[in-house]
């Protein structure tokens, strides 16, 4: 009996204690005032690169607009808008990575760059014009054709990421 009531006591004592604390977190990845921005803009990111991929540029538009969605209650428009976001694709390349003793290449990278020109028409301090790069090796006995569309969503997944954390997420 003795050790349910200390039990008890303890339970209320916490349950008190605790009442009069608050801890409040972001979940949602944003550093955004919602009372300040309410809309954005994304336009288009055309290829611009030396190699194209034509599913790219649609994978990779997709990928942002979904993130944005997802992670911020901004309203994407057409025109007039709080924050804006533009910008191309400008690298789509392969490069040899490691070289057998036959002296051919036994790893193969592909990089795709973005440059991303973000306009903040509340606060102009926040702008950014800058590209962004990512890349996956794969072993080079593989055709690109075989892993090009798995390669391309994870490589347009983490540009999302490093796009979304240097403007929308403000980190």
């Amino acid at each position: 009996m003795r050790r349910i009531l200390s039990y008890f006591i303890f339970t209320v004592s916490a349950v008190i204690l605790l009442a009069g604390c608050t801890i409040s977190y972001k979940f949602n990845g944003s550093a955004l005032n919602y009372d300040i921005y309410k809309t954005i803009n994304v336009g288009e990111f055309p290829i611009r690169a030396a190699l194209v991929y034509a599913p790219l540029q649609q994978t990779f538009e997709n990928k942002l607009l979904n993130t944005i969605t997802k992670q911020t209650r901004l309203q994407e428009v057409s025109g007039t808008s709080d924050l804006e976001m533009t910008g191309e694709i400008t690298g789509y390349s392969l490069s040899p990575q490691a070289v057998g003793t036959d002296a051919y290449a036994t790893e193969t990278r592909l990089t795709i760059t973005v440059k991303v020109k973000y306009t903040d028409h509340v606060n102009p301090s926040n702008d950014i014009d800058q590209s962004f790069s990512a890349y996956r090796q794969f072993d080079s006995s593989l055709m690109l054709t075989d892993v090009q569309d798995g390669l391309c969503e994870e490589i347009c997944t983490e540009l999302v990421d490093l796009i979304f954390n240097a403007t929308l997420g403000n980190w």
